[in-house]
């Protein structure tokens, strides 16, 4: 007997549950499919969304979350999804070939329309092996074993002491209600590496969105004072430190290697079961303080399609042609960067 006909379908708000229901079951579906993101991508960032998806027989089969980001200074992308670390088509394991190539043909039909100079997936694993794709980034996966203690021992033993550094320092992790901690020492540190920061309303605007599954743990030295923050994203059962910030006194105190045990133990106590360290940029700081944790690097599959490029882009801290802007911009007062920053930054997603 034939399959039932699939049809491509734009989500309205009276999707929104069904939507959210099936990316919480499907194995391919993360955090950033979920439907929340075109709010906030909307209302945030003022970028137009389109939110596709293939029904069958009134059933969610696969999705596609999309967004157009439109710069004079950037260029035009259609990207599935700006400002997350994963996207592309998200398909139940029975949605068969004729769905997804019925998404990636509306996506291409769109991105057409659009006019854009290029088309993005940020997929886990690979779907167009003959796309150029973006090389830069893996990321960090691992699973969070039963017993707290299993954890502290799986941490390779210099990166241990660090650990144990921490909590000899006294340090304590606490759970913040808002992002006011939070956003001071990320602003300062992103200030720091020379980067533009994202406004302090879309981190609040995550808090509130997300609820529960998205918190603030910040530790502080035991006066008080604030040395490390993260926000993280839970999603079934993973946790995902997303952003997080640190002031210049928390190396000397092992407060960055603290504030990550003090996550990965919560966690564990909690029941989840995979810790995903997130995107890193390979080569950096961030890379190689992920791999002393013995977690192993993941390469991602950032795949283009190019319709008025001749190669895929490179908008991001490693490009030498913005390396003058990022000198200059270490050099600007914190408020005066965190007024300008996310004018900037809303456009490179």
């Amino acid at each position: 007997m034939d399959r039932l006909p699939v049809v491509v379908k734009t989500l309205a708000s009276a999707d929104v549950p069904r939507w959210d229901a099936f990316v919480r079951r499907c194995p391919q579906a993360t955090f950033f499919h979920l439907a929340a993101w075109q709010r906030i991508t909307e209302q945030v960032f003022r970028h137009r969304t389109y939110f596709l998806y293939v029904e069958r027989a009134g059933e969610i089969v696969a999705v596609l979350p999309l967004a157009e980001v439109k710069s004079r200074l950037f260029g035009h992308a259609l990207t599935s999804l700006p400002f997350c670390v994963y996207g592309g088509i998200a398909a139940d394991a029975d949605a068969g070939q004729e769905a997804i190539e019925r998404l990636e043909a509306e996506a291409d039909a769109l991105a057409r329309k659009l006019g854009v100079q290029h088309l993005e997936y940020r997929n886990l694993t690979a779907r167009h092996e003959d796309w150029p794709r973006q090389d830069l980034y893996v990321t960090f996966r691992k699973a969070i074993l039963p017993e707290v203690e299993d954890n502290m021992l799986a941490i390779p033993r210099k990166q241990r002491a660090m650990v144990r550094k921490g909590i000899k320092n006294g340090l304590v992790s606490h759970i913040d209600a808002d992002v006011d901690r939070f956003f001071a020492v990320y602003a300062d540190n992103v200030l720091r590496h020379g980067t533009p920061a994202l406004p302090k309303r879309f981190f609040q605007t995550l808090k509130d969105t997300f609820g529960d599954d998205c918190e603030v743990l910040t530790v502080t030295d035991p006066d008080g004072k604030v040395l490390s923050s993260v926000l993280t994203f839970y999603f079934r059962d993973e946790v995902l430190p997303y952003y997080a910030g640190d002031d210049l006194a928390a190396r000397d105190l092992a407060a960055n290697d603290f504030k990550y045990w003090e996550l990965m133990r919560r966690a564990c106590e909690r029941g989840y079961r995979l810790f995903d360290y997130g995107r890193s940029k390979i080569g950096t700081g961030p890379y190689s303080f992920k791999k002393n944790w013995g977690f192993e690097p993941q390469p991602l599959s950032y795949e283009y399609c190019l319709y008025k490029r001749d190669g895929v882009p490179q908008n991001n801290p490693m490009n030498p042609k913005y390396r003058l802007f990022i000198a200059a911009w270490k050099r600007l007062p914190v408020g005066v960067a965190n007024a300008i920053g996310p004018h900037i930054v809303r456009n490179l997603g």
